[in-house]
C-alpha cells in the first residue's frame, strides 16, 4: 500500500503559520517578480481568482475585496515543509519526497481495517500531529498504487467527512472513486492528453480504466499513459526511483525589468546555476550537461526579438557549484548578442545520475582538487542552512548594486518581491520578538 501526504494550499498555509489572523480570509501568493497568482486559499478560489491571474488584475476585478497578497518566499516554504517531512520520517515505515508539498509513503505491514491502529487511523493521527507541530494542514490518500493514492488524496482534501485521510482498500471503493474523478485530474495525464481523451468520450478516470490495454497502446503508444492505466486498475508499476530523483533540474526567472549588459546577465545566470547545483547535492546526484537559455520580451513587439539555447558538456559529471557556474557562464557568453533587451534566462542541468560511482576524467583528474571542492560545497551548504539562504555565495553571484549598509546585495535587481514575508525560522534578523 502507498500513501501520499499533500500540504493543502502549501504556500498559503506556510504564510498563515505566522499570520493566524489570515485564517478564513482570502490569501494569494504571487510568482517571481510579483507577476501573477500561483497559490490561492480556498477563500480566494471562491472569489473567482484563477491560478495565473496577473497581479494587477486583482484590484481591477475585485476592488472591494480585502485580499492578503504575498510574494513567493521559497526559503520559508522549504523550511516549513522540511519540518513536515521530518514528522513523516518519524511516523512512516518508508518514504520518499516527491515535491516541495508532497511526500509518498510506503506501507509494508499494516492492519488495513482496524480503525484505531490501521491505515485510516494512522493517517488521521499523522494529520493531527503535523497540524499541531507545524501548523500546516495536510490531506492524506492511501491506496494500493501511487496513482490511486493521489486520487484518494483528492477526496481527502475535498470532503471533510474523510477527516483529512481517504483510504481506497477495496474494489468497490476503487470503482466509486474513479467514477467521481475527472480524467483531467488524473496524475500523469496532463492537459494535452486529457483533451484528447475527452474528445474520444473518456470523461472520468473510470472510463479510462475500463478501456482495454490494446486500445491504450494503440491510441497513445506512450509508456507514461500505459502505466497510468495500469495503476488505475490496481497494478503498482511506477518505479520509486523515477519519482525520488529528477531527470533534469531547471532554475529560471524573468528579470525585474529588462537587461542589456552581459555582466548583469552573468550574475543572474550564476545565481540560477548555483541553485541548480544545490538541488543536485540535496538529492545525491551529479550532472554531466549544463545548458543556458536566454530570450527577450515577446510582448514588446516594438523591440528586436531573440532567443537562444546552448549546452556545455562537462568532462566529468559533478555537483560542484564552482564547476557548474563556470560552465553556465561560458554557455551564456556563447549565446549573448549585444543590442537586445533580455527579459528571461535560465539554467538546466541534464545527464543526471547518482553521485557514486562517478566516471572520472582519465586525462585531467586532480583527486586533491576534487576532494577540496566537495568539502567546500558541504561547508557552504551547512552554513547557508543554519544562517539562511545566500549567507555565503560565490563572488560571481553578487550584483553590483549595494544595500543601505554598503554591502553587495545578492537579491538587488534580481527579483521583485514587494510583498515578501520574513523568515523567522531561518534568519536571526527575522526572529519574532514578543512585546
Amino acid at each position: 500500500m502507498y500513501g501520499i501526504v499533500d500540504c493543502d494550499n502549501c504556500y498559503v498555509s506556510c504564510e498563515r503559520v505566522f499570520r493566524p489572523d489570515l485564517n478564513g480570509k482570502p490569501v494569494v501568493v504571487l510568482s517571481n517578480n510579483d507577476g501573477c497568482v500561483v497559490a490561492r486559499s480556498n477563500e480566494a478560489k471562491k472569489l473567482g481568482i484563477k491560478a495565473g491571474m496577473p497581479y494587477y488584475q486583482l484590484a481591477q476585478q475585485l476592488p472591494n475585496e480585502k485580499i492578503a497578497v504575498f510574494s513567493s518566499n521559497y526559503e520559508l516554504y522549504g523550511e516549513l515543509t522540511a519540518r513536515v517531512l521530518e514528522i513523516i520520517r518519524q511516523e512512516a515505515p518508508a518514504y520518499f519526497r516527491y515535491s516541495i508539498d508532497e511526500c509518498f509513503v510506503y506501507f509494508n505491514s499494516f492492519d488495513m481495517h482496524d480503525g484505531s491502529t490501521g491505515l485510516k487511523g494512522w493517517g488521521e493521527q499523522l494529520y493531527r500531529r503535523i497540524r499541531k507541530s507545524v501548523g500546516i494542514p495536510v490531506s492524506i490518500g492511501i491506496a494500493p498504487t501511487k496513482t490511486l493514492a493521489k486520487t484518494a488524496s483528492h477526496f481527502a482534501k475535498k470532503y471533510p467527512g474523510y477527516r483529512h485521510c481517504c483510504l481506497i482498500d477495496t474494489e468497490e471503493k476503487r470503482r466509486k472513486a474513479l467514477k467521481l474523478y475527472s480524467i483531467g485530474e488524473v496524475w500523469g495525464i496532463g492537459r494535452r492528453y486529457s483533451a484528447r481523451l475527452e474528445a474520444l468520450g473518456v470523461k472520468t478516470a473510470y472510463d479510462f480504466a475500463q478501456k482495454s490495454e490494446s486500445w491504450v497502446n494503440a491510441t497513445f503508444n506512450n509508456i507514461v499513459i500505459h502505466r497510468t492505466w495500469q495503476e488505475l486498475n490496481g497494478e503498482d508499476c511506477v518505479p520509486n526511483e523515477e519519482l525520488a530523483k529528477k531527470k533534469s533540474i531547471c532554475t529560471s526567472r524573468s528579470f525585474n525589468g529588462m537587461v542589456t549588459d552581459i555582466d548583469t546577465l552573468k550574475t543572474h545566470v550564476a545565481n540560477y546555476a548555483a541553485r541548480c547545483a544545490e538541488k543536485l547535492r540535496q538529492q545525491g546526484t551529479v550532472a554531466s550537461v549544463v545548458a543556458v537559455f536566454l530570450y527577450t520580451n515577446t510582448f514588446r513587439q516594438d523591440l528586436p526579438q531573440y532567443w537562444n539555447f546552448r549546452e556545455q558538456r562537462l568532462p566529468m559529471a559533478t555537483d560542484s557549484t564552482i564547476d557548474i557556474v563556470k560552465a553556465a557562464s561560458q554557455a551564456l557568453q556563447d549565446i549573448y548578442i549585444q543590442g537586445y533587451h533580455y527579459k528571461k534566462a535560465g539554467v538546466i542541468l541534464m545527464g543526471i545520475g547518482p553521485n557514486s560511482p562517478v566516471q572520472l576524467d582519465l586525462f585531467d583528474f586532480n583527486a586533491e582538487h576534487f576532494q577540496k571542492m566537495k568539502r567546500l560545497d558541504a561547508i557552504i551548504d551547512r552554513i547557508n542552512k543554519v544562517n539562511g539562504t545566500e549567507t555565503i555565495v560565490l563572488g560571481s553571484q553578487q550584483y553590483s548594486q549595494k544595500d543601505g549598509k554598503g554591502k553587495a546585495d545578492v537579491f538587488a535587481n534580481a527579483i521583485k518581491h514587494d510583498f515578501r514575508s520574513k523568515n523567522p525560522t531561518t534568519r536571526w534578523t527575522d526572529i519574532i520578538h514578543l512585546k
